[in-house]
């Protein structure tokens, strides 16, 4: 069993669950769900927004209908691990919209990236003229999504 993190009762978690599936929810549409007046489930998403927890609302797109169905995770490794080379890699990656994540990573390589592309060409591209041209990279290695299983971005609460 989970344990509820310091300072959220069950109202806080719900209203959190309720966000994570639509963040559009009108605060009067939240507040009845979750059966409080409107006043006080502004004020508990106001409290969690100043704690951080939540951190930003977005839109989320579908990836067929953008144009971007293919989804690969490329392995990186670096010519050196040292903080220099690896403040040089981050920085270098924030600046490519097709690189939608990156972990840095404890084994054998150094960061995973999740990448988003077109198609065939569209990765060869993103491949040749992007991630094997950022700073200090050594070795790339690509696994390719054949299909997308589960994917969310909800966290359990």
């Amino acid at each position: 069993m989970r344990s509820i993190p310091p300072g959220l009762d069950e109202r806080d978690r719900a209203i959190l669950r309720l966000l994570q599936e639509d963040g559009r929810l009108t605060n009067m549409e939240l507040a009845q769900r979750i059966n409080l007046s409107p006043s006080a489930c502004l004020r508990r998403v106001k409290l969690l927004e100043e704690r951080g927890l939540i951190a930003r609302y977005v839109m989320l797109l579908d990836e067929e209908l953008a144009g971007l169905p293919g989804t690969a995770f490329v392995l990186v490794t670096l010519d050196q691990q040292g903080r220099t080379a690896l403040d040089a890699f981050e920085t270098a990656i924030q600046q490519h919209p097709e690189v939608t994540e990156c972990c840095l990573l404890a084994g054998a390589a150094d960061y995973m990236v999740r990448v988003a592309y077109a198609d065939a060409a569209d990765f060869e591209r993103i491949h040749t003229e992007i991630l094997t041209q950022l700073p200090g990279v050594v070795r790339v290695q690509s696994t390719l999504a054949l299909r997308t299983v589960k994917k969310t971005t909800a966290l359990p609460m």
